[in-house]
């Protein structure tokens, strides 16, 4: 494992165990938000709402501006 990835896999870690979750489904399992919010049992809307808000902290972690 790469230095970048050990550093991502650390971010992630250190997520809220559900934004943990959302992102680790919608971008390394490639699932849709709404075959996520299918799956959890959720609203669509809050799925979507977690993908903006751990996006918005990564991408601080990572020191890059989100638009």
């Amino acid at each position: 494992m790469s230095d970048k990835e050990k550093h991502l896999h650390d971010l992630l870690a250190s997520l809220p165990e559900e934004e943990r979750i959302i992102l680790t489904l919608f971008y390394v399992k490639s699932q849709s938000a709404e075959e996520i919010a299918s799956l959890l049992g959720v609203p669509m809307r809050a799925v979507e709402s977690v993908l903006q808000m751990g996006r918005q902290r990564l991408l601080g972690a990572l020191g890059i501006e989100g638009s």
